[in-house]
């Protein structure tokens, strides 16, 4: 099935459907410029980021920690929403997507315009500290790392779900309860493999409603999903929303 037919199913199916909700991985902002975590793409100097996202690394060189955070940090700054992004905003715009769960802790999201994110593993533009209760949010990243609070002058560190540490509950229970009302998950741009966000469009799955899979690659939806679209993200919604447009 062609691209464009693909993108008319999918369409169709947006416009008829009761409940819509949104699942996205690193995939959706690929088009962006923004690096993988893992991969190629994803290597900083010499380390691997399961070495340096942990609270132990951090314990241990909070500086080597913060250099990287903040050379993604840049590369993010630097970066645009692609159409992708834009789209899905659009589409929760009109009505048609109720909520967006994401991996990703980018922003991308919000700069485009979606209000209901629900950020599964924290944002990298928040920052915790390690001495009090202050939370804030960064704009551009810190001049200096490792960056101090401005109460009591502890370190701060990025608030992102390291390795080891439970998910944010309250985000956990709001992407399960949007997974339990979905009739239709468009997921885009993940694997699948990281839980639990991984078990989300099986959820929808098993209460009868319907997987779009949007992925360059196999991964663990494509024999469950009621669509496969096997194309970039961004090349296939801006194809998405003029077919939408046709029917609206």
């Amino acid at each position: 099935m062609e691209l464009e037919e693909k993108a008319r199913l999918v369409a169709e199916a947006l416009v008829e459907s009761e409940y819509t909700v949104v699942l996205t991985g690193a995939g959706v902002s690929a088009d962006s410029g923004v690096p993988t975590f893992r991969g190629r793409d994803g290597l900083w100097k010499r380390y691997r980021p399961e070495e340096l996202a942990t609270p132990e690394a951090f314990a241990r060189d909070p500086v080597t920690v913060w250099e990287w955070y903040k050379w993604r940090m840049e590369i993010i700054h630097k970066a645009r929403p692609n159409d992708a992004h834009y789209t899905i905003a659009w589409l929760e715009d009109k009505g048609l997507v109720k909520a967006v769960i994401t991996q990703n802790v980018d922003g991308l999201h919000q700069r485009a315009g979606s209000r209901n994110v629900i950020e599964l593993h924290g944002s990298i533009w928040r920052v915790l500290c390690t001495g009090c209760s202050y939370t804030g949010t960064l704009d551009k990243p810190p001049e200096s790392v490792p960056p101090r609070c401005p109460r009591c002058g502890g370190l701060l560190r990025p608030g992102v779900v390291w390795f080891g540490e439970p998910l944010p509950a309250d985000a956990v229970r709001r992407a399960m309860e949007e997974a339990l009302r979905a009739r239709l998950i468009l997921v885009v741009g993940t694997s699948g493999v990281v839980e639990p966000a991984g078990i989300i469009p099986l959820i929808v799955a098993e209460n009868g409603g319907r997987i779009v899979n949007v992925n360059p690659e196999p991964n663990r939806y494509t024999g469950v999903a009621w669509v496969n679209v096997e194309a970039r993200a961004a090349p296939f919604f801006r194809i998405l929303r003029r077919r939408v447009e046709e029917l609206l």
